[in-house]
């Protein structure tokens, strides 16, 4: 199968944004792509207020817009992430769409890693104008299953092993990694991720400033299952291809079967630990009784008037 990761710059002009991304998916399939995949936030890029306001349901226009250029082209395409419109009272959902060569809504991934970090002296609180998913996604994708992903996902090897585990051999990870985090982790994590899973990586990325203080890495990868970085986009937007030896990969597993080799049951997660019980309360201190009057010796009976 021969994949493609699409690089954009996009900012908060929706319809800039969208002209961009049609023009580099079509590129993409006129190289022979068969699977494209677009960057997180590619139909819109900006601020929180910004971005819930250009919120759109799944039969929004962005997504309508990318059913038909899958359509067109008879390819997957994986529409990045859009900010998802949440029902009345709830926060939107930064949400990813694998569509299939019918324009059809194969599988929807919300990401479960909200991005609350400080970097490169701005803060990011993803959580206050976005909801967390909560559920891992694997999808068909032809003779293959795609285990779907998001950004920050990437630090969380627990969620790509259970990718791995339900039967991924490629996981996507639709990304706007910063630029200062990126210089010195995006490489590294796409790599071990790859590795430790033996699943190849298609890492789709923004590049370049976006409004209001955004600063994207770029360099949008293809890594394959031995940690080998396939294809690397240049600064700026375009995309890059690779082919995907499945038959290496099932070389790679069987002569080094970690995956096979896992022992489960000898793995426990940590415990919270247990608190001690509470201190018992301080009883208040008994009243003192009066002393007993003495009893008189047993006798006769004192003689009156002595007292």
């Amino acid at each position: 199968m021969r994949v493609a990761a699409v690089q954009l710059n996009s900012n908060g002009d929706k319809e800039r944004n969208l002209a961009a991304a049609e023009r580099l998916v079509r590129a993409a399939a006129g190289d022979g792509a068969e699977f494209v995949a677009l960057p997180e936030k590619w139909n819109l890029l900006a601020g929180g207020a910004e971005l819930v306001a250009g919120a759109e349901a799944l039969e929004g226009p962005s997504l309508t817009a990318a059913r038909g250029w899958a359509r067109e082209l008879g390819i997957h395409l994986l529409a990045g992430s859009i900010c998802e419109r949440g029902q009345e009272g709830q926060k939107p959902s930064n949400t990813s769409v694998l569509l299939g060569p019918e324009g059809e809504d194969v599988a929807v991934y919300r990401k479960v890693h909200m991005f609350d970090v400080d970097a490169g002296g701005v803060s990011y609180r993803e959580s206050e104008y976005e909801r967390a998913g909560d559920e891992p996604v694997v999808a068909p994708l032809g003779d293959l299953s795609l285990g779907m992903t998001v950004c920050y996902d990437l630090r969380f090897p627990e969620l790509f092993r259970i990718l791995a585990l339900r039967g991924a051999r490629l996981v996507a990870v639709p990304s706007a990694f910063t630029l200062a985090t990126g210089r010195d982790h995006w490489e590294v994590l796409l790599r071990a991720r790859a590795i430790e899973d033996q699943v190849f990586v298609v890492a789709p990325n923004q590049v370049g400033e976006a409004p209001p203080h955004f600063s994207s890495f770029g360099r949008s990868m293809v890594v394959d299952p031995w940690g080998v970085v396939l294809a690397t986009a240049p600064d700026g937007e375009g995309f890059v291809a690779a082919e995907l030896d499945l038959a290496e990969q099932d070389r790679v597993r069987a002569s080094l079967p970690s995956l096979a080799n896992r022992r489960p049951a000898a793995y426990r997660w940590p415990q919270p630990a247990e608190e001690p019980p509470p201190a018992e309360e301080p009883q208040p201190a008994e009243e003192p009784q009066p002393a007993e009057e003495p009893q008189p010796a047993e006798g006769p009976p004192p003689a009156e008037g002595e007292g």
